[in-house]
């Protein structure tokens, strides 16, 4: 499957980017991902597998990640997990609900009221 965007509101959800235009490393290495580069080419891999799948919650108007928010598939349930930058909750709590119904619609899988607050 390719990366599907989302609109989650005021904030804007899509695939994470390392190339000459768009790069969420910085961003990704503040969160306390390590290896942010393997990270973001890991996140896209898992798309086309259909293993996980992993958004950049980022500020509309400049692209820039300030979250990250994501679904792991199991069977025909799904783990809902995200994490924020510091300052950027709302961004997160404002992608729950999208993320959750993209989950549900698109992939059929039924996600749990529970939310893992950590990056997978």
């Amino acid at each position: 499957m390719q990366p599907v965007e989302i609109n989650a509101g005021t904030w804007y959800l899509r695939a994470l980017r390392a190339d000459d235009r768009i790069t969420d490393v910085p961003a990704l290495a503040l969160l306390g991902v390590d290896s942010p580069a393997d990270y973001v080419a890991t996140a896209n891999a898992d798309w086309e597998s259909e293993t996980r799948f992993a958004w950049a919650i980022c500020i509309p108007t400049t692209g820039e990640l300030v979250a990250l928010i994501g679904v792991i598939p199991d069977g025909s349930s799904g783990l809902l997990w995200g994490r924020a930058r510091e300052g950027y909750d709302e961004a997160l709590d404002a992608a729950v609900g999208p993320v959750s119904r993209f989950a549900e619609g698109a992939l059929g899988l039924s996600v749990s009221d529970e939310f893992a607050r950590d990056i997978r």
